[in-house]
């Protein structure tokens, strides 16, 4: 398991290694756009918790957090979040920050979607027009987000699997570089976009739709189903998230000059 290979790691390195520490279950997402690299560090100075990530997609998260291999949660699919929760897995579910989904594509817009803010009425332009399209195709939390817009779109696009419509199977990054180099069209979180550095010709095409908001939740796991959890450790870690501090220090996280995340407890 995850945990016990970083205890090896430990003993590897010794004593002074050893300091308290969890493992936090999260997406690919809050990972590659940075905030980590931010957060964690004052977390630690904060707590003496050193909190190491493990970046996978939403649905891979919890299952590793089934499995007992983490002491934290970190995602953004509400339903499953909850779900995890009513199962007994999880403590509680705490909102900690929320950014959006935007969609993107290339610049000549072959489906002619550019300023739509109904999500679901551009997939389905999409859809008719069939112009590339890249979807992570992995049950992370945007790629769940996807199919519910499909779905409000009254579209199935598993049928154009492979023509059309890609599935990576991969992370939001290797999945914006595959749709950059098809001229494909994709959903990702508003962060990643950002912090993306091999965007080409592609912007972002429709956004500011209530239906792409993307919450965040922070759950403890429950030590109870998992006797090995670092369950002080980690409701310490959750309880910080969702302080004034951690929430001031993900207010101030900026790429490019941009805020990627806002927080999201007091809501």
């Amino acid at each position: 398991m995850i945990r016990d290979a970083l205890a090896a790691l430990l003993l590897v390195a010794g004593p002074a290694a050893a300091a308290e520490s969890i493992v936090v279950q999260s997406t690919t997402s809050t990972a590659s756009s940075g905030l980590y690299d931010w957060l964690l560090p004052k977390f630690e100075a904060a707590t003496g918790i050193e909190a190491r990530v493990v970046a996978v997609g939403t649905g891979q998260a919890l299952k590793n957090a089934r499995n007992c291999d983490g002491d934290v949660v970190l995602v953004h699919a509400r339903a499953a979040e909850e779900r995890f929760v009513a199962e007994g897995w999880g403590v509680a579910r705490h909102d900690v920050m929320y950014n959006d989904f935007v969609l993107v594509g290339p610049a000549h817009d072959p489906a002619g979607i550019e300023g739509m803010q109904d999500a679901p009425a551009a997939l389905a332009t999409i859809a008719e027009a069939a112009p590339p399209f890249a979807s992570r195709g992995d049950d992370s939390g945007t790629h769940r987000r996807e199919r519910a817009l499909w779905s409000a779109a009254g579209v199935d696009p598993s049928g154009a699997s492979g023509t059309w419509y890609r599935e990576t199977g991969s992370g939001m990054g290797a999945t914006l570089n595959v749709a950059v180099g098809m001229d494909a069209y994709a959903l990702t979180d508003r962060a990643t976009w950002l912090a993306f550095g091999n965007k080409g010709t592609h912007k972002v095409m429709v956004e500011e739709d209530p239906a792409l908001f993307n919450p965040y939740g922070v759950i403890a796991v429950n030590p109870e189903r998992c006797p090995t959890v670092r369950a002080e450790a980690a409701q310490r870690f959750v309880d910080w998230l969702i302080s004034p501090e951690g929430q001031n220090a993900i207010a101030a996280y900026r790429r490019y000059g941009r805020q990627l995340f806002f927080p999201g407890a007091a809501d």
